[in-house]
């Protein structure tokens, strides 16, 4: 099956692109739903990370407290190791679990640190990055979250430059502040319509 990841900077829409992409018959297998699964409450992510960090950084409802995480990961580069040791080897036990299960023409794996993390060219047969400017980005995510400019920067800063996203792309999907709902959708047709080629001929 042809296997797609899916990535962009925080506000992209990268989310909004795989539902689409979804509703045209792709498996999405999506790596943040399964990082937010693993650290609610219950998740298999809770004690370890309980352990690791204390109960501090585990809110009222038993969910990772994901500000004050980030808070620390920014000023502390040993427990950004710490944090990626825990969930990353269980994210991708997942996300293997989730791609032998999925059913669909072809699969799309929506990773927020593709680029980043170095580990996904020899996973994917095609890397396709959501694309805006960076102006978009910060006002998407305030819009969403409440964030201030300054902490949306700061996350921005540990992502991959968008120059450096768009290098590692075989294909793009432009959602910038001018792209109307009805752009993003035909421009999303136009990459299934030439994935579901490509799959046929895999």
């Amino acid at each position: 099956m042809l296997k797609i990841g899916l990535t962009g900077g925080i506000g992209s829409g990268k989310t909004r692109v795989a539902d689409l992409l979804e509703a045209r018959g792709a498996a999405i297998i999506d790596s943040d739903a399964i990082a937010h699964a693993l650290t609610a409450p219950g998740g298999a992510g809770i004690a370890p990370l309980r352990a690791a960090f204390g109960d501090e950084m585990i809110d009222a409802q038993g969910a990772l407290d994901r500000a004050r995480m980030r808070e620390l990961v920014f000023r502390d580069r040993a427990a950004k190791s710490r944090l990626e040791a825990i969930l990353h080897p269980m994210i991708r036990t997942h996300i293997d679990a989730a791609a032998a299960e999925s059913i669909g023409l072809y699969q799309v794996f929506v990773v927020p640190l593709l680029v980043e993390s170095g580990q996904w060219a020899g996973r994917v047969d095609r890397v396709c990055v959501v694309d805006c400017d960076e102006e978009t980005q910060i006002r998407r995510v305030q819009s969403r979250s409440g964030l201030t400019r300054d902490a949306v920067e700061r996350i921005m800063l540990v992502q991959a430059m968008r120059d450096e996203r768009l290098g590692a792309a075989d294909d793009v999907i432009v959602n910038d502040g001018a792209t109307t709902a009805d752009e993003l959708e035909a421009r999303v047709e136009t990459l299934h319509a030439r994935w579901r080629e490509l799959s046929s001929l895999a």
